[in-house]
């Protein structure tokens, strides 16, 4: 099974908001790359919950797939940031899994802090970082769940 980080801004969507709905639909991506990450979500698998655009960005969290990508709606409505008038419900551009929550960390693993550990060099958010979905490596997985149990 593969890993992935979801990145979101806390003050739009954060890690107590998905804990509070249980269940959310990952919707809005606009870029392609990180479009095609959405549709290669698989059933089951986890993401790191992720806060950008804020004083601490970092992990806060896990989340799972329980609904695989299906067309992201709000690409068809004209009165939606989102909407993208190229797309049609016949051939849609954009997609959206659901994500549900799992667990929020006892602390934010700061984006800082993981540019320090040894054996995350290579992970895509300490070099594409402004890609919003992306995967992680199951190393990686491993070195950040561990930081995760250290308080």
């Amino acid at each position: 099974m593969a890993h992935w980080l979801l990145k979101t801004e806390p003050s739009t969507f954060s890690i107590d908001d998905l804990e509070k709905k249980s269940v959310e639909h990952w919707d809005g991506v606009r870029n392609f790359q990180a479009r095609n990450n959405l549709r290669a979500m698989r059933l089951g698998e986890e993401a790191f919950f992720y806060h950008s655009s804020t004083e601490e960005k970092g992990i806060a969290g896990l989340c799972n797939v329980v609904r695989e990508a299906y067309p992201d709606d709000s690409q068809f409505d004209p009165n939606s940031k989102y909407f993208d008038p190229k797309s049609t419900p016949e051939d849609p551009r954009w997609w959206m899994p659901d994500v549900g929550f799992v667990r929020k960390f006892p602390r934010v693993i700061s984006l800082a802090e993981l540019r320090t550990i040894p054996g995350l060099e290579p992970m895509v958010l300490l070099n594409r970082s402004r890609l919003s979905v992306q995967p992680v490596a199951e190393e990686e997985w491993q070195i950040v769940m561990q930081l995760a149990e250290q308080t």
